[in-house]
């Protein structure tokens, strides 16, 4: 017995050994490497002992990253996505559902957290991502469905047209209400005329402001509102002072000028996107360019974040770009790229940033395609503004370019709300969390495609308008 005994210790102390001279040989291997670097003169040795230890613990860590990844062999540009993504990428990931926003469309699943990054490889993965996500959202859905059926339905009850402004002859292009303003609202025609009213009861035209040539294609309120910046296919930008109902400054440039935004924290930097694939950053004081970034195709919408670091464009392909900008040289650097139309070429309408949302836990970006495709952006911003869609809703293609907008305050109780124009002559809302039936109203009133919506800052008035121009401001009822 006592020989058996030291028979199995020798035994089980042979295979300790072995398996010990296995893990200091695959260890050495990456070690070695990093100690056989020749050393450079002049240099401490402790430095260069410390700096060794380091890109070794370095490769082992890259190692188990890579083995964390899923996903290796896809390439640099896949693994580089996936090693800057935002932080609690797993845990932030929230579930949509393939749904039906009535008759007008049909939801697009988003990519997973990690699929957003790379491909997927194959199709049958898909499906088995989309029963894990049905199961796990019906669970959640079916207790309170009821109780947010009501809400939603009150929330966004209206008592009626507020006022309505119909001296325009032309299709009324875009309409906003003025920044942190809920009685200003200028909207702008195709016969390039501008005009600024009073909502307040009694509702009043203030001034119509008359210079630009071409359509109109878009407008930004200064943060006192005072100024408004206009932008026009005559290839000209304007710049108003609203007191007193005059052009202060014209810039001409080359192309049309087919999107305009200020600066939100340095009011003398004013963005312009046109048809010649250009962002050009004017001095509001000089009318002097600044600078000037050449992108992949014409420049149709953009928004700048509240911190005005980022500015974000949609093009006329599809893309979305993500452009790092200097707030005190105004200079431009492109940073990320995003897709989000469902056909090639077709032209970003909407890019529309909101600094927190609920359904996002961070700063969000809508956009709207002229194909009917609205998508949800979650943003990292400490990734100079990298995108990741949430969820994406597929409406009926558009001839026309019809703008979208976010619904704030509503989305603070509880899912994510968007409104919307439509060539039926509605105007639609959408909830994004909803599984099935995401249009929960409309108004009825416009007796033509309706283009432009707008909410006012308090959010009790929502504006829209028309092809014909007409533009209606409905009255949402209070809630308490």
């Amino acid at each position: 017995m006592a020989e058996q005994r030291t028979e199995d210790d020798s035994s089980t102390k042979e295979v300790g050994e072995v398996e010990k001279e296995k893990q200091q040989k695959n260890m050495d291997r990456e070690l070695l490497s990093c100690l056989l670097q020749p050393t450079s003169i002049g240099v401490d040795p402790d430095y260069i002992g410390m700096r060794r230890l380091l890109l070794h613990r370095k490769a082992e860590a890259a190692v188990l990253r890579r083995k964390d990844w899923k996903c290796n062999g896809k390439g640099y540009v896949a693994f580089r996505n996936y090693i800057r993504r935002p932080r609690n990428w797993e845990s932030s990931r929230i579930p949509s559902l393939q749904s039906t926003p009535g008759s007008s469309g049909r939801w697009i699943l988003p990519p997973s957290s990690i699929s957003a990054l790379h491909e997927v490889d194959s199709w049958s993965s898909i499906k088995d991502l989309q029963s894990q996500r049905r199961s796990s959202f019906s669970s959640n859905a079916s207790d309170n469905s009821q109780l947010h059926t009501r809400r939603t339905e009150f929330a966004y009850s209206f008592v009626g047209m507020h006022c309505i402004f119909d001296q325009c002859k032309v299709a009324v292009t875009v309409l906003k209400f003025g920044h942190m303003s809920s009685d200003l609202l200028a909207y702008g025609a195709a016969d390039g005329s501008l005009t600024v009213c009073n909502v307040s009861e009694p509702s009043s035209t203030v001034k119509h402001l008359l210079g630009h040539s071409k359509d109109f294609t878009d407008f930004d309120f200064s943060s006192n509102n005072q100024y408004i910046a206009s932008s026009s296919m005559d290839k000209t930008v304007r710049v108003w002072e609203i007191s007193r109902g005059i052009c202060i400054r014209v810039i001409y440039g080359v192309s049309s000028q087919l999107c305009i935004r200020f600066h939100p924290v340095n009011n003398n930097f004013l963005s312009v996107g046109n048809a010649n694939k250009e962002i050009t950053v004017f001095n509001f004081s000089t009318g002097r360019i600044v600078t000037k970034l050449v992108l992949d195709s014409e420049v149709t919408s953009m928004d700048h974040d509240h911190t005005g670091q980022i500015l974000f464009c949609g093009d006329g392909n599809g893309y979305v770009y993500s452009v790092s900008m200097n707030s005190h040289t105004g200079a431009l650097s492109r940073a990320h790229r995003q897709w989000c139309s469902s056909r090639r070429k077709s032209p970003v309408c909407t890019v529309q940033y909101r600094s927190f949302s609920l359904l996002a836990r961070g700063p969000v970006l809508l956009t709207c395609t002229q194909d009917g495709n609205l998508s949800f952006f979650s943003i990292a911003l400490e990734v100079q503004g990298y995108l990741t869609l949430r969820c994406s809703l597929k409406l009926s293609p558009r001839m026309h370019s019809i703008r979208a907008s976010f619904c704030p305050l509503l989305s603070l109780e509880k899912g994510e709300y968007i409104v919307a124009g439509s060539e039926d002559s509605n105007v639609y809302f959408y909830d994004l969390t909803r599984p099935k039936h995401t249009c929960v109203n409309k108004l009825q009133g416009h007796q033509f495609p309706v283009i432009g919506v707008s909410w006012n800052h308090g959010e009790n008035l929502l504006a829209s308008s028309d092809l014909y121009g007409t533009v209606i401001v409905w009255k949402r009822s209070k809630i308490s």
